[in-house]
């Protein structure tokens, strides 16, 4: 039915979708699935065609053009013949510049009439706080969707939960001086919505194939919905090593220097006291997609990988 939807509306060929990010994991992720769909011309954005990644896109099947979200005439040029667009923005790597980067990014979609806009943001958490907690990363990116709500574009939203992959990267378990491994955060015993990296591409496919179900929506990816706690009993059970979470109070947390620290303690500590269940989000995102990777499913996958970080890490 979703071909059929599709041929009436572009006959003859296929409409073509540009993915911004697409050099980075969600972004990957959302362009490899649309090409693995062989539905859709996939346009890369990005500002290094000739970059390792970028031609690896290329190899894959994807269109590469060049341009910057600072540029909005370059986000013009790359829009042009574009049904729809998958917007992600970084606030990590430009900090408060991002909210600049999103709006052009918005005004080129609405200047170009593109005819679905699919944008990866998040609630406020300042918001859900009442002032008390001020998180950057997510509250710029509720700025900038309540900016795409007020233009009443033809838009989609998606609010992704905390990577798996976050414990091979930013939160990898340490080994301390027992011998046994630890991760921990301001959490508490919330539970903490995650999912893998590789499934948001699908569920977004999703949301681009039904525009009807899905225009005017927000959609929350999660794969797991449980406590950190059982998340490190099922980390043991896997890897055959025993984790254990910590729960670091929010201020510990918030003073430990690395950049960024205070922000992070902020989002963990609002999830806590704010969000204490994504339940409706896990249920939609299996709906959505089955194939959803649980927590156990993802460590099997790759556990290889998983135990040579341990082996790795130094004494916490």
């Amino acid at each position: 039915m979703l071909r059929t939807m599709q041929q009436h509306q572009f006959p003859g060929v296929r409409p073509t979708i540009l993915v911004t990010g697409a050099t980075g994991a969600q972004g990957g992720s959302v362009a490899r699935a649309l090409l693995n769909t062989k539905r859709y011309t996939v346009r890369c954005l990005t500002r290094d065609t000739g970059s390792e990644k970028a031609q690896q896109l290329k190899k894959e099947g994807a269109e590469l053009v060049e341009g910057d979200l600072n540029d909005k005439d370059s986000l013009l040029d790359a829009m042009k013949g574009c049904y729809g667009v998958f917007g992600l923005t970084n606030f990590w790597e430009h900090y408060e510049q991002e909210f600049h980067q999103g709006r052009n990014l918005i005004d080129a979609v609405r200047d170009s009439g593109i005819s679905h806009f699919v944008y990866s943001g998040l609630p406020s958490y300042v918001e859900l706080s009442s002032g008390k907690f001020a998180v950057p990363h997510c509250d710029i990116k509720a700025s900038l969707e309540n900016y795409t709500r007020s233009l009443d574009l033809p838009a989609s939203f998606v609010h992704i939960a905390f990577y798996y992959e976050n414990f091979l990267s930013f939160f990898p378990p340490r080994k301390g001086a027992d011998g046994n491994f630890y991760f921990g955060f301001p959490q508490g015993d919330t539970r903490l919505a995650m999912a893998s990296v590789e499934d948001i591409g699908k569920i977004v496919t999703q949301v681009f194939a039904c525009p009807g179900i899905y225009l005017h929506r927000t959609v929350g990816v999660v794969g797991e919905d449980r406590s950190c706690k059982e998340y490190a009993a099922i980390m043991s059970r896997v890897l055959g090593v025993t984790i254990r979470y910590n729960h670091i109070q929010r201020d510990a947390y918030a003073g430990m220097g690395f950049p960024g620290a205070e922000e992070l303690a902020n989002m963990f500590e609002v999830q806590r006291l704010y969000i204490p269940r994504r339940s409706q989000h896990l249920m939609e995102s299996y709906c959505m997609h089955p194939g959803m990777q649980s927590l156990e499913a993802w460590l099997t996958k790759n556990k290889q990988q998983f135990l040579q970080l341990l082996n790795e890490t130094e004494y916490a």
